[in-house]
């Protein structure tokens, strides 16, 4: 996939397939799993349980399907409200509602016109929380990688955020993320892609093997 394709105008159909992509990956991963590993915390999300991102990531997907959108909704706590909606649920439960959501989500998506595309994304980088909690590989990266970066550099041209030059070491050519319009000199990353992912979602960084220039790491946030 070049620079091209990740750039090019919405498509609505990608959050979909971001998240079927990522279905197949984690819904088996989650099964596989005994119980207590749920109650493991993730250092993504301070005061959350693995449990706890998953339910909070069953229950924003459950809202999509069901058009369920009142005041305040996705608001920190209104996610802390669904959380606790499913705390008497089984693990299995949490695990159906969740694969049910990826799986139907995608075609509500694609009608609301781009305003929940950022909420795929979101999930995408949940399942990394999870599987960086497990130990497990392709936290932040995988098969769903392609469209997370189409849709983060989207969501960071729509939002005008500050722009960025990006070399990436696993793809071929480079990404321009965020403001294009040549207002302001691009800032500079070069590193790999799970990385990049980890700067925007704001999740914790390793000490080394990337380099930012022109702008702080916090800035990039997107969900911050």
């Amino acid at each position: 996939m070049t620079s091209a394709d990740l750039q090019e105008a919405r498509d609505p159909e990608l959050p979909g397939r971001l998240l079927i992509s990522e279905r197949d990956a984690l819904i088996p991963l989650l099964r596989s799993r005994p119980d207590a590993d749920f109650a493991l915390a993730t250092a993504a999300c301070p005061g959350w349980t693995v449990r706890d991102v998953l339910a909070h990531c069953s229950a924003a997907l459950t809202r999509v399907v069901e058009s369920r959108f009142e005041k305040g909704v996705f608001s920190p706590e209104s996610n802390d409200r669904d959380i606790a909606e499913r705390a008497d649920w089984s693990n299995a439960r949490v695990v159906d509602e969740l694969e049910r959501g990826m799986t139907e989500a995608g075609p509500a998506i694609a009608k609301a016109g781009g305003v929940l595309d950022v909420l795929a994304l979101g999930e995408w980088v949940h399942a990394g929380d999870v599987r960086e909690t497990f130990g497990a590989q392709g936290a932040y990266a995988g098969d769903g990688l392609p469209y997370a970066l189409a849709l983060l550099t989207r969501v960071t041209r729509e939002k005008g955020h500050l722009p960025l030059h990006a070399d990436l070491d696993d793809m071929d050519e480079p990404l321009r993320l965020g403001d294009i319009s040549g207002e302001r000199t691009p800032a500079r990353y070069i590193g790999d892609a799970a990385t990049l992912v980890r700067l925007y979602a704001g999740r914790p960084l390793p000490a080394s093997g990337y380099e930012l220039a022109g702008a702080r790491e916090g800035e990039l946030n997107i969900f911050g």
